[in-house]
């Protein structure tokens, strides 16, 4: 039966595919070491025990029914506040724009910004921002970021695609990179958008800037977040952006995402949510807006969360290091934020011990599941060249005592090819 030429053209998910095999393997009773999911195990990573008796309290007090289009007011104002404090962004209510998590955001600033045809620019590898512009019919402008850049867009590679564009996506810390825009990287990028913009005076649709920072709470070391707005302070009238307690919170089931910008673009995303019906749950929202204000809470929350997240990608990344010592083809970019490792299995080309050449990198993805138990999910799942060795390595439900196992098992694997 023939349906609608969206959903006829959708592509399908690579991580999807992948997924698949996993639990099968799994149900099989393989020993799989599953580094692919941009999630959470509760029993491990929980989300704050705070946080969780507001929201069976609000239950109880039976916050059960609609919540505002836009979000509660309580919300809005606990979220103005709280941003204002960790991140000194001043957005008011009017300006703020609350939904079940990111996702509904993202496709309402492409709704709400975006005609068919209009140019989209965005950098792979990246999360979903192919399917985002397909589901608006924007012509899309895809720029392949780099190692030498630790996977992360710059000005010069968006400045040939700056004329007549509609929107950038940004993303920063990048899923599924888990890399981050230097300061002077994004200036430059924020300096290109305000030139653009003045030359499109009043008669041209402006040139908007999605900027995901749904990571934004999770760095390490030294590595510092950065915004559009807080470098360039004219950014604010074009930057719309997504954020959420998915990730910084680990409560990507809890479904509470907020939107910033310009009050004008807000309003119309609101007014495509109302026909959606995307809000974040009532109970949930009230929970939300009191643990905001418990500053002290979240603190000592993100020192344990964040220690916790970074032991792991470190001592991943050490690992990864010693095998490359060991003149074995891998490698990884040193952890800077989020819950990703950015690793290379280098592989095409090799021989394992029955003969068979490892042809593609398809190949290499299906050899470390099947011969090391490692699954982690492809860069040419996030629009990457399908040559590219690069990996995601997702950390979320990674259990420390497996860590020193899994590298084994690699080296193991690793060693057996010619």
């Amino acid at each position: 039966m023939k349906l609608s030429h969206l959903s006829e053209t959708l592509i399908g998910s690579e991580i999807v595919k992948l997924g698949g095999e996993i639990r099968e393997k799994i149900r099989q009773g393989e020993r799989i070491y599953n580094f692919t999911v941009g999630d959470f195990d509760p029993s491990i990573f929980p989300i704050p025990k705070e946080l969780e008796d507001a929201i069976v309290e609000a239950y109880r007090k039976h916050f059960t029914n609609y919540p505002a289009a836009e979000g509660n007011l309580d919300l809005r104002e606990a979220i103005h506040s709280f941003i204002k404090d960790e991140e000194q962004l001043d957005y008011g209510t009017n300006e703020i724009l609350v939904a079940s998590g990111g996702r509904p955001l993202i496709y309402a600033v492409f709704r709400a910004v975006c005609d068919k045809g209009d140019k989209v620019i965005y950098a792979v590898p990246s999360w979903n921002n192919n399917h985002y512009t397909h589901f608006v019919g924007g012509e899309h402008i895809v720029v392949e970021a780099t190692a030498a850049n630790n996977f992360m867009p710059v000005a010069d590679d968006l400045r040939p695609h700056i004329k007549e564009a509609t929107l950038i996506s940004l993303c920063s810390p990048q899923n599924p990179t888990g890399t981050t825009f230097k300061k002077e990287e994004l200036e430059a990028i924020c300096d290109l958008v305000i030139e653009e913009n003045k030359r499109r005076g009043n008669s041209e649709k402006k040139l908007y800037v999605m900027y995901d920072q749904m990571y934004w709470h999770l760095t390490y070391g030294d590595i510092k977040h950065h915004n559009p707005v807080s470098l360039r302070p004219a950014m604010r009238d074009y930057t719309v952006f997504i954020d959420a307690i998915s990730k910084v919170f680990a409560a990507t089931g809890v479904r509470v995402g907020w939107s910033m910008g310009p009050a004008t673009v807000i309003n119309k995303m609101k007014a495509i949510l109302t026909h959606v019906g995307a809000w974040a749950p009532m109970a949930e929202q009230k929970a939300v807006a009191y643990y905001l204000g418990n500053r002290d809470g979240i603190k000592k929350y993100l020192s344990h969360f964040k220690a916790e997240i970074e032991e792991r990608l470190r001592h991943i990344y050490d690992g990864f290091t010693q095998l490359k010592n060991e003149g074995l083809s891998v490698d990884a970019i040193a952890p800077e934020a989020a819950i990703y490792l950015t690793i290379k299995i280098d592989l095409v080309g090799r021989k394992t011990p029955s003969g068979k050449v490892l042809a593609d990198q398809s190949e290499v993805t299906a050899y470390v599941l099947n011969n090391a138990g490692l699954a982690v999910v492809p860069f040419y799942a996030f629009g990457a060249g399908k040559s590219s060795a690069w990996y995601r390595l997702s950390v979320g439900t990674c259990k420390k005592e497996e860590i020193g196992e899994m590298i084994g098992r690699l080296r193991e694997a690793l060693k057996i090819l010619s």
